[in-house]
């Protein structure tokens, strides 16, 4: 079991869950220069460790739909993997349904390709590629998030009573006892990628913490700069998704950024 980030005895101790900055949230609009950045850095992306063709399932985030996930996903099909997006709309409620139609494509693109799956989710897309992960670990590589709320505590997001106008306080899962320790990481090597300046999520509630990890499956938290609407265009990301996705299967090691790119992931303290 493997941590990116050191943690320190202050770590462990009981935080009180709160929203972002209220300047991180209003400034959420930089997202669309890092889009622009991302289209900027196209010879940069096309260098990058070419894939080895296994099958990615991209879930979008709260709210949004397969639209927002086109730059990533175009981005790992140059790379040579089979990108999808999921089949379920526009992520806005959790229930039964969902979780049966995210079931039965990942069911579907093991099947077909013979091969594990890899999961890439985008705020309440990685809490869902988590779960789904949990129930299916024989059929997934490994889980990417990408500023998900994986705490138990919706205190960490700005998005908590929209979310539960939609959902309830106890969506349809949980009722079914699903849905329940979010931040305890699926059986499978898990990536959460964060920013300290994330607008909707509270970048505490993104961290991973070892002793929430399955038993030699391996864990690491990456931070970047970014803003919580632009981790999915982001060029820092595209960069840490990539890195992770090439890695051989059950050949995990844990992400060390090349010189080169260095600046663009703080090791920071966590506490």
């Amino acid at each position: 079991m493997m941590a990116s980030l050191a943690m320190n005895p202050a770590d462990t101790a009981p935080r009180k869950a709160e929203p972002p900055h209220r300047l991180w949230t209003l400034i959420e609009g930089r997202a669309m220069l890092e889009l622009g950045l991302l289209y900027a850095s196209r010879p940069l992306m096309a260098s990058l460790p070419k894939g080895d063709g296994h099958a990615v399932m991209v879930l979008p985030g709260f709210m949004a739909s397969n639209s927002s996930t086109v730059p990533m996903r175009n981005i790992l099909k140059r790379l040579g993997y089979d990108a999808h997006g999921w089949d379920s709309g526009r992520n806005i409620r959790v229930d039964n349904a969902l979780i049966g139609r995210l079931e039965a494509q990942l069911t579907r693109l093991f099947e077909t390709s013979g091969r594990t799956v890899s999961l890439v989710g985008w705020s309440l897309g990685g809490v869902l590629a988590r779960e789904l992960a949990k129930l299916h670990p024989e059929k997934v590589r490994l889980v990417i998030s990408l500023g998900s709320p994986i705490s138990d505590d919706r205190g960490h997001t700005s998005a908590a009573r929209l979310f539960e106008l939609l959902n309830g306080k106890e969506p349809e899962p949980m009722k079914g006892g699903r849905f329940r320790g979010l931040d305890e990481a699926p059986p499978v090597p898990t990536t959460s990628i964060f920013t300290k300046t994330d607008g909707v999520v509270h970048w505490r509630g993104s961290v991973q913490h070892p002793d929430k990890a399955a038993a030699e499956q391996p864990t690491e938290n990456i931070q970047v700069h970014a803003s919580h609407c632009g981790l999915g265009v982001n060029p820092s990301v595209m960069i840490a998704i990539a890195d992770r996705l090439a890695q051989a299967e059950g050949q995990w090691t844990p992400f060390t950024p090349a010189l080169i790119h260095q600046w663009m992931f703080p090791r920071t303290s966590i506490s």
